[in-house]
């Protein structure tokens, strides 16, 4: 069963809605504060004539009602005498072209019971209308007074109607104005929604979050709402952009991660297999030990590339490593020592330019295996004789360690991605002597041991020039380091 959806109003309509209320009330309020105004205006005015009416009565000094008959008197004029009890001694009434009229028994009836403190007040004197009169009292006398009101009803009846064309009219013009002014402040709006509406039909998966609609630039007024609202979602679709770019990357790079390792995994494997199927068939054509060798070695090979990638993972966890003074001097030293005594087909040298103690916190073994891979890296894509060189500089606030060949170099192309993994140089950097090459992480565990310790990694290389910089702070500048205390997991079994 279906329901109804509730229909809410546009904001357009909800604007005019709330504007034309605002005409009206406003509108409305000056029609009936003009209209009260005059009316106010006009029975003072009356209010005057009468009371002037009623002290001319009573400065006559007759108990008739002569003045009356005086010309210049309006018409519809009526004037009384009373006694000190308000009993009407006479009264009469100015008509027009003839003689006053004396009034009748219920004319003077409605005219009883007026206090003589000349207050105007408001009667219905029948046979003549609605009348306003008021009384005075000076002595032993009193007098009354009043002059029609018809003339002051019909002008404020007047003033009503065409108070209320005026305002019918001016509402009218002002809602059209109104309307189109809202109707066109609010187009750049409509183009805003319009913009929103077709990013969000968009498919953002399987790369299609990339060359999303923009509000227009005439649209994107800062000094307006809806330019700010426009320049809001541009801002938004921009980071939508750049996250679902990033994140597209990151599956690339993660799928390439995994081919690399299935492909880097399968050659020892296969090695493996087909030396233990050689040897479960017991052929004659290799020899035992020669297999269990082989064997031995490719399971070796691929214990350290599982290794390899087990260290990574835990450096990107982020785990906290053993943290102990580490003197880079020694272990540089060390480290070239020992790459002299594996590999006496390079020339190795050692460089140490210290104006402060080469101290850093760290983990020993990890900072180590940095080294020995920077070694290990320029020794297997040099050729021999090629002049390897390990150094350290220390400051107060840093230190930096560096390695220096003088090889043929590294690629340009390749020099952006070097530190990616399973990224390889040898079709550039050759490796004499038949020596098996790595599986390409070295430099990634690296820069993630480098990055781990709050340092940075960086490379330079030109045919006959290539060195790798990695900078650390040292004990006293570690302790306002953002990384200090934080450094990338890994375990100290993983050592090689």
């Amino acid at each position: 069963m279906r329901t109804a959806r509730p229909r809410g109003r546009s904001l357009r309509t909800r604007l005019l809605l709330f504007l034309g209320v605002t005409l009206v009330a406003v509108c409305a309020t000056m029609a009936l504060t003009t209209v009260l105004a005059q009316r106010a205006y006009l029975l003072g005015t009356l209010d005057d004539q009468v009371t002037d009416a009623a002290r001319h009565s009573l400065a006559e000094p007759a108990r008739d009602l002569t003045f009356l008959d005086e010309s210049g008197q309006p018409a519809g004029l009526l004037a009384a005498r009373l006694r000190t009890d308000g009993t009407i001694v006479t009264a009469a009434v100015v008509t027009r072209g003839a003689a006053p009229q004396p009034l009748t028994a219920g004319q003077r009836a409605a005219l009883k019971g007026l206090p003589p403190d000349g207050t105007p007040h408001t009667r219905v004197v029948p046979g003549l209308g609605t009348y306003r009169v008021t009384s005075l009292g000076s002595g032993g006398g009193r007098v009354l007074a009043g002059l029609p009101m018809d003339d002051v009803q019909d002008m404020i009846s007047r003033l009503a109607a065409v108070e209320a064309v005026v305002t019918g009219a001016g509402l009218t013009a002002a809602g059209w104005a109104c309307a189109v002014v809202v109707r066109r402040q609010l187009r750049p709006l409509g183009r805003v929604a319009a913009t929103a509406v077709e990013v969000a039909r968009t498919p953002l998966g399987h790369g299609g979050g990339t060359g999303l609609t923009r509000v227009p630039e005439r649209d994107l007024d800062p000094g307006s709402e809806a330019g700010q609202v426009g320049a809001a979602l541009n801002r938004m679709i921009d980071h939508v952009e750049s996250s679902l770019a990033e994140r597209q990357l990151s599956e690339e790079r993660v799928r390439r991660f995994l081919a690399d390792a299935s492909h880097e995994l399968r050659t020892p494997l296969a090695s493996i297999a087909g030396y233990a199927e050689l040897m479960n068939r017991g052929t004659d054509r290799i020899e035992p030990v020669l297999a269990w060798r082989r064997v031995f070695a490719e399971s070796a090979r691929m214990t350290g590339l599982v290794e390899d990638l087990l260290l990574l993972a835990r450096l990107d966890e982020g785990r906290p490593l053993a943290r102990t003074e580490v003197d880079l001097a020694a272990l540089v030293a060390e480290a070239v020592w020992e790459a002299r005594a594996t590999a006496d087909g390079h020339r190795w040298q050692l460089e140490l330019n210290l104006d402060a103690p080469a101290l850093v916190t760290g983990d020993a073994a990890r900072l180590h295996q940095l080294v020995t891979g920077l070694l290990a890296n320029a020794r297997v894509h040099t050729p021999e004789g090629t002049t390897v060189t390990g150094s350290v500089e220390a400051t107060q606030q840093r230190c930096v360690i560096r390695v220096r060949d003088d090889g043929p170099g590294i690629p340009p192309s390749l020099l952006p991605t070097v530190f990616d993994r399973f990224t390889r140089a040898d079709s550039s950097r050759s490796r004499p002597g038949g020596r098996a090459g790595g599986s390409g992480l070295g430099l990634a565990i690296a820069e993630a041991i480098t990055v781990a310790h709050g340092g940075r990694i960086d490379v330079e290389s030109a045919p006959g020039r290539t060195e790798f910089t990695v900078v650390l702070p040292t004990d006293r500048a570690a302790a306002g380091s953002p990384h200090a205390g934080t450094v990338a997991g890994a375990d100290r079994a993983l050592a090689r």
